[in-house]
């Protein structure tokens, strides 16, 4: 049975809600927050918790129809609802949505509940009565006999396969469940004619929602350093070394007292700033060519883009100005179609694939966009190139924009007040970046005047200990007066008991944070991501941060997926940690191949934190959805 069913508008207006149980408000704003606003509305369908939750969209008056049911059933009638409820809704409400949500931010749906109950009656007995009479389907009625030479030789026009799809409900059944509805609630009710398929006719123009209504919900880095470092001297391997020479390669005795150079840590130009309250942020990731990158330049390159994504469409013979007149079509009065998008859209996937946007994350996006476009009408040729690159730029925007705080300092201050270190662990692949952005990330909270100790929890890699006390030396060299000191138990040690160690002796030692570094590890590695999910769930650290390259394109999702999935499947909890942001590396090698970004955002549904863009410990950038987004449009 239907559990839930809502008609609201795009902006979040609730229109009309009938709950038939507990009202399961929460499956919907998840719907919501993790699929409409990640932009994953051309899936067919979102499970959360018990609950299996369909929708419709109607572009054309920007409204959406949800449809909430138990996982358990396999309800075959929700999509029919659907469209009978959105056809019906539209054609007895269209003209006066516009005007009624303008003037009193609401509109009177009198007489809707006794329609929508017929509808439901009515489907649901036409699914109880097609089950019993149901008959095998013909060979003609099936996908395999489109792809038959009969098929090409009889296709059929699109007019017979309009005619050909019959009504979604039975008008003499819905005119009997009205009657009986209309004796059961009283006189008054005055239902419109249902329509039995075809356009959604309407005469208003669409008009942005105002006033007030129901909300539905409130490893180091390829890039060059400023100094050329001497080279090496060749080491003598042949024969036993000297003492001497033993002792000029053992740094594991080195202490912060050793003399180091820190003219080479940091650049000048890259340091972020002290506000009036001391607080230090780190510089945002400066681009040229993002300054010169205007609006209008981005609708003269999105038009190049559109034109030769429709080259294919261009006639080989007959009147010129093939190009011209698709577009023709595709203005005026005639609203836009999935066919007349699909070139384009096509065209922008590979874009998008180019800039090293994951396939899957292309086709997905492009999908969402394409479905949210469909049934609108546009005026002109301009109109079309414009408004879909406005609305890719919308998508990825919203995508991309953090939906959680990112406010790590405000987070420390709370654990601050709690008595207690605030803990990060720093995850990811094998030769990221991992040591070394967390290195940067210490510099950053030494900046702000932080406590910092580093737990040297990668007991497996020969030198992850050895590289992590150069870097505390290093910093200690930097800031004299700065408290970052190493938590270390050497190698082949559970590295769970490791970090539990390292909180406890912060608490003890007043330290206001806590760095954790874990052993690089391919996501395939079972017995490596158990240990992950151990060291995580044994201390429930405060952020997960994934450490990922800039470089990866399709390897991103996989990595990331897995990643989850293992602290998931692997942590025996009922509400298991996932990875709460990451941090982009060698961001300073892939020029406006960013698509990286995305593909990390969409999969996770987390904030980028940072991006590292050097080797100095100032190569820390915040990064500008501004400039994620304009790259990924820069043809």
């Amino acid at each position: 049975m239907l559990d839930f069913f809502t008609i609201a508008t795009k902006g979040g207006l609730v229109l009309w809600t009938k709950a038939y149980g507990p009202n399961p408000n929460s499956p919907v704003n998840a719907l919501i927050q993790e699929v409409l606003i990640e932009e994953r509305s051309n899936a067919q369908i979102y499970y959360k918790d018990n609950f299996a939750i369909k929708w419709n969209f109607v572009n054309d008056l920007d409204l959406i129809f949800i449809a909430v049911y138990s996982k358990t059933l396999v309800l075959a009638y929700i999509d029919r609802l659907l469209q009978a409820t959105s056809a019906q809704f539209s054609d007895q409400y269209g003209e006066r949505i516009g005007p009624s949500l303008r003037k009193k931010g609401s509109i009177q749906l009198k007489g809707w509940d006794v329609q929508f109950e017929a509808l439901l009656q009515t489907i649901e007995d036409q699914d109880s009565a097609s089950k019993k009479s149901k008959q095998p389907r013909k060979f003609e009625e099936t996908i395999g006999y489109t792809n038959t030479l009969a098929y090409a030789k009889a296709k059929p026009s699109k007019d017979e396969l309009e005619n050909s799809k019959g009504a979604l409900i039975d008008e003499e059944e819905f005119r009997k469940n009205i009657d009986l509805l209309k004796k059961r609630s009283g006189p008054g009710v005055s239902p419109g004619s249902p329509r039995a398929g075809g356009r959604r006719g309407r005469g208003g123009a669409k008009s942005p929602v105002s006033g007030s209504g129901s909300p539905i919900i409130g490893g180091s880095e390829d890039a060059s350093s400023t100094k050329k470092k001497p080279l090496k001297e060749g080491r003598k391997w042949d024969g036993k070394i000297s003492a001497k020479d033993a002792a000029s390669l053992d740094y594991s005795n080195s202490t912060s007292s050793d003399a180091v150079s820190a003219d080479h840590l940091v650049q000048q130009r890259s340091l972020g700033q002290h506000s009036k309250d001391g607080t230090y942020t780190v510089a945002d990731l400066e681009s040229e060519e993002e300054d010169s990158y205007s609006e209008e330049d981005s609708d003269e390159e999105y038009t190049k883009i559109s034109a030769r994504s429709l080259q294919a469409k261009k006639p080989v013979s007959g009147s010129s100005g093939g190009l011209l007149s698709f577009f023709k079509n595709m203005t005026g009065s005639k609203e836009l179609t999935s066919e007349n998008l699909e070139p384009i859209m096509s065209k922008m996937k590979e874009h998008l694939v180019n800039k090293n946007v994951a396939a899957d994350i292309a086709q997905h996006l492009c999908d969402s966009v394409a479905k949210g476009l469909v049934g609108q009408t546009l005026g002109s040729f301009k109109s079309v190139q414009a408004h879909v690159k406005q609305s890719m730029e919308v998508a990825l925007k919203r995508i991309l924009t953090p939906k959680t705080s990112v406010d790590l300092l405000r987070d420390i201050a709370q654990a601050q007040a709690e008595n207690r270190p605030y803990t990060i662990v720093f995850i990811g692949v094998n030769g990221v970046g991992k040591s070394t952005n967390l290195s940067k990330t210490a510099f950053w909270l030494l900046q702000n005047n932080l406590k910092v100790l580093i737990a040297a929890c990668d007991t497996f890699r020969s030198g992850a200990v050895e590289q992590l006390r150069v870097h505390q030396r290093n910093l200690k060299a930097l800031e004299q007066n700065a408290v970052v000191d190493l938590y270390e138990k050497g190698y082949g040690k559970d590295s769970a008991a490791i970090a539990k160690e390292a909180i406890a002796s912060a608490k003890q030692s007043g330290h206001d944070v806590v760095l954790i570094d874990t052993a690089g590890r391919m996501q395939d590695n079972d017995p490596l991501m158990r240990a992950l999910a151990k060291l995580v769930t044994v201390n429930n650290p405060d952020k997960i941060i994934f450490v990922g390259e800039a470089l990866v394109g399709n390897e991103a999702v996989d990595q990331l997926t897995k990643f989850n999935a293992a602290l998931k499947d692997f942590s025996g909890l009922a509400n298991p940690r996932h990875i709460d942001g990451m941090i982009l590396t060698k961001f300073d090698t892939i020029d406006d191949k960013v698509g990286a970004a995305l593909s990390m955002t969409y999969t996770t549904g987390q904030p980028i934190l940072f991006v590292g863009t050097g080797q100095t410990y100032t190569d820390l950038k915040n990064m500008k959805v501004s400039h994620v987004v304009a790259s990924l449009l820069r043809d």
